[in-house]
C-alpha cells in the first residue's frame, strides 16, 4: 500500500484555501468548493447555503471589502474531515480593523469541501469579562437569544463565508 500524498489528503484543501484568500486569488478560492457545497452555521442557521456561486459572491465581498486580507489556519484531518481554526485579518476599506476568528469543519471529497459547519465570528473587542458575558447571554430577550440578532438579517455581515 503506497503512502498518501499531502496533495490528496482532506488537509491539503484547507491549505490551499487559507493560501488562495491570502493571496486574494478568487478563482482559486472558489475552486476549492464542490458545486454541491452544502454551508451550515449553527449559531446562525438563517446564513447556512448551498452551492459555489454563492461562496464566489460572499468572498467578492470579503476580498473587496478587506484588500489587505491576511489568513492563518491550523488544522487536524481524519478520513474525509477536517477541522480547522482560522484567523482573517487586515483592515477595511474604511479603515476599520478587520479581524475573524473560530472554527470551521470540512468535509472533503476529491479534493473539495462538500460541507462545512461554520464557526467563524468577528472578534469582540468588548471590555466585559467572562461573568458580564455569561450574564449578557442570560438577560438577553428571547428574540435575540435565538434567531437573527439586531442589525444582521442574516446577510452581508462582513464575516468570512467558505
Amino acid at each position: 500500500m503506497e503512502p498518501t500524498s499531502l496533495a490528496a489528503s482532506p488537509g491539503s484543501l484547507v491549505d490551499r484555501l487559507c493560501a488562495a484568500a491570502s493571496a486574494h486569488d478568487l478563482d482559486a478560492l472558489v475552486g476549492c468548493f464542490s458545486e454541491r457545497y452544502v454551508n451550515e452555521t449553527p449559531a446562525h442557521p438563517a446564513r447556512g447555503f448551498t452551492g459555489r456561486d454563492q461562496v464566489r459572491r460572499n468572498w467578492e465581498q470579503i476580498l473587496a471589502a478587506v484588500p489587505d486580507l491576511v489568513s492563518e489556519v491550523s488544522w487536524i484531518e481524519d478520513s474525509h474531515v477536517v477541522w480547522s481554526e482560522w484567523e482573517m485579518r487586515g483592515t477595511r476599506r474604511d479603515g476599520a480593523p478587520h479581524l475573524i476568528r473560530g472554527v470551521v469543519i470540512f468535509g472533503v471529497e476529491a479534493g473539495e469541501a462538500t460541507w462545512a459547519r461554520f464557526y467563524l465570528e468577528p472578534v469582540d473587542p468588548g471590555t466585559g469579562d467572562v461573568n458580564a458575558a455569561i450574564r449578557d447571554t442570560l438577560t438577553r430577550t428571547t428574540s435575540n437569544a435565538v434567531g437573527t440578532s439586531p442589525g444582521t438579517g442574516g446577510a452581508g455581515n462582513g464575516r468570512t463565508a467558505g
